[in-house]
């Protein structure tokens, strides 16, 4: 487990149209579903299979779909919902999941303002979704708040990684597999990514 930028050209190149400063608020949450989309297709390699029988034009044949419980997705507010349509057009069936946590500014950390989570979380497969990890303080919380509801196969995905973040999930959340379109160079001294997106909800939700 651990971290895994997914290095496609196609992802190079929406990266570098969502970094772009004039990039209009419409396409930047197009370029965001679109990356998501690549980076869930990469994430849920692993899923485990079954065969069970479909009728076809030509009569019933074996074929594969997925097994088990499907997965839930957990968007951390507000920021994740940019990211949340790309996972459903890959899994329309996925369960969602969200926890709403903001940054204090002084300490970097996360506070809590809410949580939802559907009843079999446990039995679940959880994808959480950040564009940004930066300290990887906010996805570890998250993290901690699945793995107390019993949910214990966790991957996350997100844009742009600090070395500082990817560090820290490392260390507290070795088990937590982590996709990102990039590896950024550092975190600034106000714990923001270098060169990174600028603020992502803010440039999602047009309240920059």
């Amino acid at each position: 487990m651990g971290f895994q930028v997914v290095d496609h050209p196609l992802i190079k190149h929406k990266l570098r149209l969502l970094r772009r400063i004039d990039t209009s608020i419409s396409h930047f949450r197009q370029l965001t579903e679109e990356i998501t989309i690549m980076l869930t297709y990469e994430a849920t390699r692993d899923l485990l299979l079954e065969s069970r029988e479909v009728m076809t034009w030509k009569g019933a044949i074996p074929a594969e779909r997925i097994s088990g419980k499907k997965i839930s997705v957990v968007p951390i507010l507000r920021a994740g919902i940019g990211m949340l349509n790309g996972v459903l057009a890959l899994i329309p069936s996925a369960r969602v999941n969200v926890v709403g946590l903001y940054r204090n500014e002084d300490t970097l950390y996360p506070v809590e303002y809410y949580k939802k989570f559907n009843r079999d979380i446990q039995i679940r497969d959880a994808l959480v979704i950040d564009p940004m990890l930066a300290t990887g303080h906010s996805m570890a919380r998250v993290c901690d708040m699945l793995m107390e509801e019993g949910c214990s196969n966790i991957k996350a995905l997100c844009m742009v990684a600090a070395p500082e973040g990817v560090a820290y999930m490392e260390e507290h959340f070795p088990q937590v597999m982590i996709y990102s379109a990039s590896l950024d160079n550092h975190l600034n001294d106000d714990g923001y990514i270098i060169p990174g997106l600028g603020d992502a909800g803010d440039r999602i939700f047009g309240t920059k």
